[in-house]
């Protein structure tokens, strides 16, 4: 409504990441969002979002991000260019990514704990403007503001697991 930000995630994210921390110097990212697993916590405003107004869930169900290009650009910091498709209108976008290290971790599978596998962190930040992908809903507030503000914020947090080491405890 102008005076905060809505804060909302979604809760069935996949992806692959291309990324080898004995030579960090390139970073790829893939990415498949369900929005039907948008959630904000008010439920009448997830169901507006997931509507034709904004998301139009019913006529596209994902949300797609995928890599073009992805460099070293500091220390522990990257930037990756890709193509971001949302409503099935897909425009370049820049994610500014940090790296977070990687860890061994036990690996639990069904059958109990598989051994350590090598996890990576990243987190990462891009800005969009909605109308880019025309999601343009918005209503008028009585003293000539409006509801929804054009830029988005898209925050990522990636953990994801060595695949070399994933095989072998499988």
């Amino acid at each position: 409504m102008m005076v905060c930000w809505v804060r909302g995630h979604f809760k069935d994210v996949h992806g692959s990441l291309e990324f080898d921390p004995e030579n960090p110097t390139r970073l790829d990212i893939e990415a498949t969002i369900q929005v039907s697993q948008l959630w904000t916590g008010e439920p009448q405003r997830d169901d507006h979002l997931r509507s034709g107004d904004f998301l139009d869930a019913g006529k596209h169900p994902t949300i797609i991000f995928k890599s073009t290009s992805g460099g070293c650009v500091g220390a522990s910091d990257y930037k990756v260019s890709g193509a971001l498709t949302i409503r099935g209108i897909s425009r370049p976008v820049v994610l500014d990514m940090h790296y977070l290290g990687k860890w061994k971790t036990p690996y639990w599978t069904n059958a109990g704990d598989a051994g350590p596998v090598t996890r990576v962190g990243f987190v990462g930040e891009a800005r969009v403007n909605r109308h880019d992908f025309q999601v343009s809903w918005n209503g008028q507030l009585e003293n000539g503001g409006v509801i929804v503000g054009d830029e988005v914020t898209i925050k990522v947090d990636v953990e994801a697991l060595l695949e070399t080491e994933l095989k072998k405890a499988r």
